[in-house]
């Protein structure tokens, strides 16, 4: 699974920091880059569904794979017909692809390691070719990705690139390890898709994914708009690079505090990278707020992963991971590009970081309010029948 990481998050490090730069090179205006960003991710929440659904039902991922894998191809296209319906469609269908190739592989990856594998350390593999590939694009002499023909031509480039791994994939998942993740989902019992602790772990993720839309959207457009200053790869890598330590050790700290503890202190960690933006405009705080993604994605990502995995059946993997990247991370963000580029109409990018820093900040009251309740009951519990009376 290690080269399928690799080569799949090199596609990652193409697209994500710059397709809000590529919109924008098309022409179009703060309100349409939001629109047709939110266009991306709403067209990302369908995509995992149907691939999942066909990777369960079949159980095999490798063919589904290979279709995620070359639809962002079609930035070429993007990029050469420019127009509001023709952008929309192109767009639509990169990211039906883009969006789902993850899930299947968050899915395989947890059913083949089981209830006592650690993926974050499968998956810090695809965080370190993300930084190797985003500074290559940010120190490269050749497509320099400053305009939408060059970054294209990156998207296609790795895509292809990405393939070679995915192709080499298993047909299936061994029968082995869907019997022993059966066995430890029996013993560690359902988790009631309709109870408080699932509500509020779902909750927490997608109010943190809403927050961080203004991160990977419009961050790189503050940088290069309104600061004018050439380094949304350099920050990219950065953050990338403060998150892969976390991710290594994120098996050891879900074993010791669970995954809703830790997604709340994502979200405490979101509220001040965003904060520290708005605050205090400065390039030495943009780079030391960076160093936050240790906890907004090294921490946030394999704390939501095991939640998920933990909460769905084996033969339900793939559906629980596609209901993680639609509805806790794709509608999420298709409703924040789509705040956000209205907000921007009205308000600076510092303003836009200050009110979305809001909503981590509900996230919290959210995990108190399971908590708080939760710690009480347990110290009335340890209380003597003698004391109490």
């Amino acid at each position: 699974m290690i080269p399928a990481f690799i080569f799949s998050f090199i596609v990652y490090g193409a697209l994500t920091p710059y397709l809000s730069i590529l919109i924008r090179d098309l022409g179009y205006s703060p309100v349409w880059v939001g629109i047709l960003l939110g266009v991306f991710e709403g067209a990302g929440i369908a995509g995992p569904f149907v691939f999942g659904y066909w990777a369960d039902k079949n159980g095999s991922y490798r063919i589904p794979l290979i279709i995620t894998t070359v639809l962002p191809i079609l930035t070429v296209p993007l990029v050469l017909f420019v127009h509001p319906v023709l952008s929309v469609i192109f767009l639509a269908l990169i990211a039906f692809g883009f969006r789902s190739t993850t899930s299947l592989l968050d899915a395989v990856t947890t059913i083949r390691l089981g209830k006592t594998g650690n993926y974050g350390k499968i998956r810090a593999a695809g965080s370190i070719s993300f930084i190797a590939l985003v500074l290559l694009l940010q120190w490269t002499p050749f497509l320099k990705p400053q305009n939408s023909e060059n970054i294209a031509a990156w998207v296609v480039l790795t895509s292809v690139a990405a393939l070679i791994p995915i192709v080499l994939l298993p047909r299936t998942t061994p029968d082995s390890s869907r019997r022993a993740e059966r066995r430890s989902s029996r013993q560690r019992g359902p988790v009631h898709l309709l109870s408080v602790y699932f509500l509020t772990g779902f909750a927490i993720i997608f109010l943190c994914r809403f927050a961080m839309s203004v991160v990977y959207s419009y961050f790189p457009l503050y940088l290069t708009e309104e600061l004018h200053w050439d380094v949304v790869g350099a920050m990219f890598a950065l953050a990338s690079a403060a998150e892969v330590p976390c991710m290594f050790i994120s098996g050891r700290l879900l074993r010791r505090f669970g995954p809703l503890p830790l997604l709340a202190l994502a979200a405490a960690g979101i509220s001040a990278r965003l904060l520290l933006w708005a605050c205090f405009p400065g390039k030495a705080v943009i780079i030391g707020a960076q160093l936050l993604h240790s906890l907004c994605f090294g921490i946030y990502h394999p704390a939501a992963v095991n939640f998920i995995s933990t909460s769905f059946p084996p033969e339900k993997r793939a559906l629980g991971m596609s209901v993680y990247l639609a509805l806790g991370s794709g509608l999420p963000s298709l409703l924040g590009n789509l705040l956000g580029g209205a907000l921007l109409e009205t308000m600076s990018f510092r303003s836009l970081f200050a009110c979305f820093s809001g909503f981590t900040g509900l996230a919290l009251l959210i995990y108190a309010a399971w908590y708080i309740p939760r710690v009480l009951g347990k110290k009335s519990a340890e209380i003597p029948r003698t004391a109490r009376g």
